[in-house]
């Protein structure tokens, strides 16, 4: 059996491409069609609260679907990423803050791609959220490696830093609780 060449690619080739692609070490990964509307739904809940929380903070930014070019290789799209300093066309440096939400087609690459690979980067908070189970797991970088701060699923989390974050989780399941219930 002959081994199998598999090109690699770089941001000029990943800035040409059509549809929502990241670039991990130079391999090209679709993107699913668009979230159903619960992903939509906490996305904009959790950019809300980040928002509100940094409304007196004119140093950093909550992005939604923001690509981040970390090098030739490796550009990838957070759900929400809060970014401290200058704002540019993309994100170019390490964000402050990550959020992902956790979908069955993207658990593993973003329990364990990225979760390496942004503790490699420096992000110093990464917030991974489950929609079917109402649950935020947020994790902090010490020394290189992210330590779990907690599971949350209605309570309220304080992230510090350049500007002090709050999100109530509470806050952020309570519309889409009452939905599910509405249903059932």
């Amino acid at each position: 059996m002959t081994a199998r060449y598999i090109p690699e690619y770089t941001y000029e080739d990943y800035k040409q491409w059509e549809g929502d692609w990241e670039l991990i070490d130079g391999v090209p990964i679709a993107m699913a069609p668009s979230p159903v509307s619960e992903h939509q739904m906490l996305l904009s809940r959790i950019a809300y609260e980040l928002e509100k929380s940094l409304e007196e903070c004119d140093e950093c930014f909550v992005l939604v679907e923001e690509d981040w070019k970390i090098d030739e290789k490796n550009v990838v799209r957070p759900d929400i990423s809060v970014v401290c300093g200058e704002l540019t066309d993309f994100i170019q440096k390490a964000p402050f803050i990550i959020v992902e939400i956790v979908s069955p087609s993207s658990a593993t690459r973003d329990e364990d791609i990225k979760f390496a690979m942004y503790a490699e980067e420096g992000v110093e908070y990464y917030i991974l959220v489950y929609p079917k189970d109402y649950k935020a797991k947020v994790y902090k970088l010490k020394d290189g490696k992210y330590r779990k701060i907690g599971d949350f699923l209605s309570e309220k989390v304080k992230l510090e830093g350049k500007c002090d974050v709050a999100i109530d989780f509470a806050n952020v399941f309570r519309k889409l609780k009452k939905l599910k219930n509405a249903v059932h």
